[in-house]
C-alpha cells in the first residue's frame, strides 16, 4: 500500500522540483535584464532617509555610496537618536568632505531623539518623513551598513511611476569581510532568501533598499502603523499588500553588505529576523519553515526510501532514486543561477565572493540545515535585542521596549 501511494508523491516531487528550478530561472533573468535598464524619465522629488546607530563595517564607503548617488532631484538626510551617537561626528565629517561634490539638494544629519513605543530605526524615519517638506513625492530608505551604486535611487523610484505598485524594494547581498565559515554561511543563507525575489506578487520589502510615494505613505496610514511597530520593512508590506498594491522588486536596488559574523551572531541575527516575520507576516514565516521542511524531506527522506526500495528490490528502483538525486540536483543548479546573478549584479565583489560561491555550491545541503535550524528557533517567544535594545513584539501593529539602551 505504501509503494501505491509513493508512486504518486514521488511524480508530484519531481515535478515540483523542475517547476522550482523553473522558477528560479525566470527570476535569474529577470534580474539580469532589469538591473542593466537605465532610468532616466522618471525622477520625483525624493526624501532619501538613512537611520544610523554606531560606525557599522565599511561604513565610509557605504556613507559615501550615498553623496555619489547620479540622481539630481533629492533631499539627503542622516538620521540618529542622539549627537552622542559616534556615528553623528563621523557623518559631519563626511559631510564636509563630500557635500560639495554631491548632486543632492541638501544634505542634514538630525537627531531624532528615544523612541518609545516602535523601534528605534522607525522612530528614526518617522522624523524625517514627519519633518519631509510638502514637494516630495517619494520617500525612500536605506541602511548605513549597505553600500549602493550611483543609479541605485533612480531603479529605486522607477516602478513608482504606475499608481498599481504600492512600493519597491531592492536586496542585499552579504559579501563575507573575512572568509570564515560562519560569514560564508550568512552569505549562503541570505542568497536562498535573496533568490525568491522577482516578478512575483510573493515579494517582501527589505527596509535597507525600499522607496514608497508620500500620498501612498499617508493613505495606507503608515506613520500610524510604524508608531507601535517593530519592523520598518514587514509593516510596510504588511500596510502595502492590505491595500491590494504590489511591492516591485528591482535587481538595479541589490546592495552589497560588507560582513564578518561568528556562528553565536549569525543564530542572534537569523532568529530575530525570522521571529519579526513570524509575528509580523505569519503566512510567510510559515511558507518558509514548510518549504524548508519540504527541501529536507526530499532529499533525506526520498534517499532512505530509495535505500529501502533497493533492499526490497522494488521493480520502480530508478524511479524512487530519482527523487533525492532531482533535489540536489535542484539545489546545485539554484546555487549556480543565484551567485551566476549575483557576478552580474555585483561584478565589482566578483573577485571578494569567489570564495563564498564556492561554499555556496559545495556545501549546498549543510546551509539548508542551518536555514531550518534558524527557523525553528524563531518559533517560540516574542522579545528580541536589537542593537542594545529589548523589545517584546505584540502583534504586527503593535511593539513594547522592555528595556532601552543603556
Amino acid at each position: 500500500m505504501f509503494w501505491h501511494y509513493y508512486n504518486y508523491i514521488a511524480a508530484v516531487m519531481i515535478a515540483s522540483q523542475l517547476f522550482f528550478l523553473f522558477q528560479t530561472y525566470r527570476h535569474y533573468r529577470y534580474a539580469v535584464k532589469k538591473s542593466i535598464n537605465k532610468h532616466h524619465g522618471y525622477r520625483p522629488r525624493t526624501l532619501l532617509t538613512i537611520p544610523c546607530k554606531g560606525i557599522d563595517n565599511a561604513f565610509e564607503e557605504n556613507i559615501s555610496s550615498f553623496f555619489n548617488l547620479d540622481y539630481d532631484n533629492f533631499h539627503l538626510c542622516f538620521v540618529v537618536a542622539d549627537i552622542t551617537d559616534p556615528a553623528y561626528k563621523k557623518l559631519n565629517e563626511l559631510k564636509d568632505k563630500l557635500a560639495g561634490r554631491s548632486r543632492a539638494l541638501d544634505v542634514c544629519i538630525v537627531a531624532a531623539g528615544r523612541a518609545v513605543g516602535c523601534s528605534q530605526k522607525i522612530h528614526n524615519l518617522l522624523y524625517s518623513c514627519t519633518n519631509a517638506s510638502k514637494d516630495v513625492e517619494v520617500f525612500a530608505f536605506a541602511d548605513s551598513d549597505a553600500s549602493v551604486g550611483s543609479d541605485w535611487l533612480s531603479h529605486l523610484v522607477y516602478p513608482l511611476r504606475k499608481s498599481r505598485h504600492g512600493a519597491s524594494t531592492g536586496y542585499r547581498w552579504f559579501v563575507p569581510a573575512r572568509n570564515n565559515l560562519a560569514s560564508l554561511a550568512l552569505s549562503a543563507i541570505n542568497g536562498k532568501i535573496a533568490q525568491l525575489l522577482g516578478p512575483t506578487i510573493f515579494n517582501q520589502a527589505w527596509g535597507g533598499s525600499m522607496a514608497i510615494r508620500a500620498e501612498t505613505f499617508r493613505r495606507i496610514k503608515l506613520d500610524q502603523i510604524w508608531q507601535r511597530a517593530i519592523s520598518d520593512d514587514l509593516s510596510l508590506s504588511y500596510a502595502v499588500k492590505k491595500a491590494h498594491k504590489k511591492i516591485i522588486y528591482a535587481p538595479g536596488c541589490l546592495v552589497a553588505s560588507y560582513e564578518k559574523t561568528t556562528w553565536r551572531e549569525l543564530f542572534e541575527f537569523a532568529r530575530r529576523q525570522f521571529l519579526i516575520t513570524r509575528v509580523t507576516i505569519p503566512g510567510t514565516w510559515w511558507f518558509g519553515l514548510c518549504s524548508s521542511i519540504y527541501s529536507l524531506a526530499g532529499f533525506w527522506a526520498g534517499m532512505a526510501i530509495a535505500i529501502l526500495a533497493a533492499l526490497s528490490s522494488r521493480d520502480m528502483l530508478a524511479f524512487y532514486a530519482t527523487v533525492p538525486v532531482i533535489f540536489l540536483v535542484g539545489q546545485i543548479c539554484r546555487s549556480i543561477l543565484r551567485q551566476k546573478m549575483i557576478a552580474r549584479l555585483l561584478p565589482e565583489n566578483a573577485h571578494k565572493m569567489k570564495p563564498a560561491m564556492v561554499a555556496d555550491i559545495l556545501g549546498n545541503c549543510i546551509w539548508s540545515w542551518v536555514l531550518f535550524g534558524c527557523i525553528v528557533s524563531s518559533a517560540v517567544g516574542r522579545t528580541i535585542t536589537w542593537r542594545g535594545i529589548r523589545y517584546k513584539l505584540i502583534s504586527p501593529t503593535e511593539t513594547i521596549i522592555i528595556q532601552e539602551e543603556e
